[in-house]
């Protein structure tokens, strides 16, 4: 069973920064793939960015540019450093897992197991 906490939402105004940290227990295993999401009010879950064990990133078309996703293995960690935000970034964001050799950074939420409780994101204009 792999856990997954997020924490480090909150409100900023267009153009700010934040970071969003995920507490994962995925690290014991030797294959898997991390992923952001997220989902605004009336909309689908739709992938943000995804990681796997070998640092190989996905970005999804709205965010490349402004959004990084790293992990420190060390602490257990996912990240995502999110810069230049906008108001269409407003959205509850939640980190993903799954353990597979195939999950090729899919930024699909039906290719992810494990997803953790989220933490809200607002961006004001």
């Amino acid at each position: 069973q792999v856990q997954l906490v997020e924490s480090g939402g909150g409100s900023v105004q267009s153009g700010g920064s934040l970071r969003l940290s995920c507490a994962a227990s995925v690290y014991t295993v030797n294959n898997y793939c991390l992923g952001w999401f997220r989902q605004a009010p009336g909309k689908e879950r739709e992938g943000v960015a995804a990681i796997n064990r070998h640092g190989t990133t996905n970005y999804a078309d709205s965010v490349k540019g402004r959004f990084t996703i790293s992990q420190d293995k060390a602490k257990s960690t996912l990240y995502l450093q999110m810069n230049s935000l906008k108001p269409e970034d407003t959205a509850m964001y939640y980190c993903a897992a799954v353990v597979s050799t195939d999950c090729f950074n899919s930024l699909s939420r039906f290719d992810y197991r494990y997803w953790g409780q989220g933490t809200q994101v607002t961006v004001s204009s």
